[in-house]
């Protein structure tokens, strides 16, 4: 279990490393972007990124944008300062799949880290699950964690692919952003809600051929988001 921390100041980086250490993780450093993506590239059995947003050189934003672009199934966690919401939703609007307000605990930190690490490896299946999900005109596969459209896969993040499974499996069902809240990132999770819909803009421009008229993932308004199933052929 591989970590890049990338962290600028070598005090908070020195007690995260060791804490991260201490709980079995091995981890790579970097005090700044450009070495971030560096490592990045020469250590492909890296899961998850810490990245802080304040940075010389390039930020933590841009590292975040061009991680998730190269990387789609890499696990990210962004550091921001606790009173810049404007942070968390930029951090999430360039594929982050969590943040953690500075100032942190460790264990908190950990925690989400661990969470984050569970939610990427579920089993895929279990006795009693299919290994797949059926949303004509996609398939879920479960085992493999993707989605297909047509024989071509729809690149997710491990959040995203948490919340289409979540829907699909209550397809034709309104289910509330707390539900969504609550199920992919845990009940611990202490955050905005606009996580969710950050996450469900993301997806739309993913699988929707046009985003602002989604066929498959409404919003019910006041409540939270639907997958409609069995959409006719012209709007797919």
């Amino acid at each position: 279990m591989k970590v890049l921390l990338l962290e600028d100041e070598k005090s908070i980086r020195d007690f995260v490393r060791i804490n991260l250490k201490r709980d079995g993780w091995e981890v790579v450093e970097a005090s700044t972007g450009e070495e971030a993506l560096e490592l990045a590239d020469r250590q492909p059995d890296i899961e998850i990124a810490i990245l802080d947003v304040m940075l010389p050189g390039i930020d933590g934003f841009e590292v975040c944008n061009r991680l998730r672009q190269k990387y789609p199934r890499l696990g990210i966690i962004m550091l921001t300062a606790k009173s810049q919401e404007l942070d968390k939703v930029m951090g999430l609007e360039f594929g982050a799949d969590d943040y953690v307000g500075k100032p942190f605990s460790p264990a908190e930190l950990l925690a989400r880290v661990k969470a984050l690490h569970r939610r990427m490896f579920l089993p895929a299946t279990t006795e009693a699950e299919r290994n797949e999900i059926d949303i004509h005109p996609f398939t879920l596969l479960l085992d493999e964690r993707k989605l297909i459209k047509q024989d071509q896969e729809i690149v997710l993040t491990p959040k995203e692919f948490a919340i289409i499974k979540l829907l699909a499996e209550n397809a034709n069902k309104a289910i509330s952003r707390d539900e969504i809240l609550t199920a992919v990132w845990g009940q611990f999770f202490v955050g905005d809600l606009k996580i969710v819909d950050v996450n469900i803009r993301r997806i739309r421009q993913k699988i929707e051929q046009d985003p602002a008229h989604p066929a498959f993932l409404e919003t019910v308004w006041g409540y939270g988001y639907l997958w409609r199933k069995d959409v006719s052929d012209e709007r797919n």
